[in-house]
C-alpha cells in the first residue's frame, strides 16, 4: 500500500431523468431524493460524493439496494456519465477523455468483475480469461500462456478447454477474476462479484481475493450490500444511503465509532469479537517503556475472538501487542470486554446507572 491517491472523486452528482441540469439546481437548493422524484419525476442517483481511493488498497462501497453503489462504480470507467463533478485517475481528469483515451482506460487501466460472471458461453475458459489481451491485439500464443498462468493461480488448472456451462458458479467467477488479472490492469472494479455465490463458496472467494491482493497490491473497488463481507475485505469503507455517503473510513474505526443512527443499526448485529482486531482497541506505547506484569505477547492483527480464547475469558489479564517484532501497545482484557458492547447499548447502560 502507499499514500498515493489512485482515484479521486469530487462533488459527484448523478440525476436520472429528462432534464437533469434543471433538477440539479433543485438539489443544490436542498430538494431531497424523495421530493425530486415526487415533484419533478427525476431520480437522484448520487449526491455530492467525495472519496479518495489509495493505490494498492481495497475500497469497499456498500449500502442497501438503491443506495447508489453500482451507479457510483460505473462512473469510474464512464459507463455512466455524471451530471456534475470530477473523477481523477492518477491525477488525470477522466471526464475530459476522448473516445480513444477512454477506450484505452477500459482496456488497460481498469478491469471489471461482474456479479453474473459475464462469460462468453461459446468460448472456452482459457479464451474467456484471455479476452482482454485478445481485444488489445496480443497474439494467440501469448494471451493463452498468460491466461493459463492466471487460471492456475485462481485454482482452475486443467479447466482451460472447458466451457462456462460445464463449471459451477464459483468456478465461473474464478474465470472472471482470472480474466481481470490477465489484463494486468492496475485497477479492478468488482460489482457485487460474490453476491450470487453460495455462502461457503463466497467465503472461499473472499479469501482468494485477499490472498491475491497480498501478492499483487491492486487498487480494488469492491461493491457489496453485505457488511460482513465489507468488514472482511475493506481497507477503506464507504457506506451509502439514498445516493449520499453516510460515513467512510477505516472499517474498524467505523465499527467502534458509528456517526449516524443508520450506521449504528448496520453494525448492531455484527459479531464484534470476530471482526474487531487488537490494533483497534490497544493502548499505544508511544515511546513509553513496556509495562511489567503482562501475561504474554499478541499480534497487532489478532481478532478479539482469539484473545478471549487465549485468556480463557480472564478479564484480569493484560498483553503486550507486537507488530513486525516490535512492541507497539498494550491490551487490557477489561478494555476488550467494553469493545464487545455496541456504543449505543454501552451509553444507554451508562445513563441508566
Amino acid at each position: 500500500m502507499s499514500d498515493k491517491i489512485k482515484i479521486s472523486i469530487r462533488n459527484l452528482y448523478k440525476i436520472f431523468g429528462a432534464n437533469p441540469e434543471d433538477a440539479l439546481n433543485r438539489v443544490y437548493g436542498g430538494t431531497t431524493k424523495s421530493e425530486l422524484l415526487e415533484q419533478n419525476g427525476h431520480v437522484l442517483g448520487l449526491r455530492d460524493i467525495n472519496v479518495d481511493m489509495r493505490e494498492g488498497e481495497i475500497t469497499v462501497i456498500m449500502g442497501l439496494s438503491g443506495s447508489g453503489k453500482s451507479t457510483l462504480i460505473r462512473h469510474l470507467n464512464r459507463l455512466i456519465e455524471p451530471t456534475a463533478g470530477e473523477i481523477d485517475i492518477d491525477g488525470e481528469d477522466v471526464l475530459a477523455y476522448g473516445e480513444e483515451k477512454l477506450r484505452q482506460l477500459r482496456r488497460e487501466t481498469m478491469s471489471m468483475v461482474f456479479q453474473k460472471f459475464a462469460l462468453l458461453p461459446h468460448r472456452t475458459v482459457v479464451y474467456n480469461a484471455g479476452t482482454t489481451l485478445q481485444v488489445r491485439g496480443v497474439p494467440k500464443q501469448e494471451f493463452v500462456v498468460e491466461a493459463q498462468k492466471w487460471l492456475q493461480r485462481v485454482g482452475l488448472q486443467g479447466f482451460g478447454e472447458h466451457y462456462p456451462h460445464q463449471l459451477s458458479g464459483g468456478m465461473q467467477q474464478r474465470v472472471g477474476i482470472a480474466r481481470a488479472l490477465t489484463s494486468n490492469s492496475p485497477i479492478m472494479l468488482m460489482d457485487e462479484a460474490f453476491s450470487a455465490l453460495d455462502p461457503l463458496i463466497r467465503t472461499d472467494m473472499q479469501d482468494l481475493l485477499l490472498e491475491l491482493q497480498t501478492e499483487l497490491h491492486k487498487t480494488i473497488v469492491f461493491i457489496t450490500h453485505d457488511l460482513d463481507e465489507a468488514l472482511k475485505l475493506a481497507d477503506h469503507l464507504v457506506i451509502l444511503k439514498d445516493g449520499y455517503i453516510v460515513q467512510q473510513g477505516e472499517p474498524q474505526h467505523i465499527l467502534l465509532n458509528p456517526n449516524d443512527p443508520y450506521i449504528e443499526d448496520f453494525v448492531s448485529d455484527i459479531n464484534r469479537a470476530r471482526v474487531l482486531k487488537v490494533r483497534s482497541i490497544m493502548t499505544p506505547l508511544d515511546g513509553n517503556p513496556v509495562p511489567p506484569g503482562a501475561h504474554g505477547e499478541v499480534d497487532y492483527d489478532n481478532t478479539l475472538e482469539s484473545m478471549i480464547a487465549l485468556s480463557g475469558g480472564d478479564t484480569s489479564h493484560s498483553y503486550i501487542v507486537m507488530k513486525d517484532g516490535a512492541a507497539v501497545g498494550t491490551l487490557d482484557m477489561t478494555e476488550l470486554v467494553r469493545a464487545l458492547v455496541p456504543r449505543v447499548a454501552s451509553e444507554a447502560g451508562a445513563r441508566k446507572y
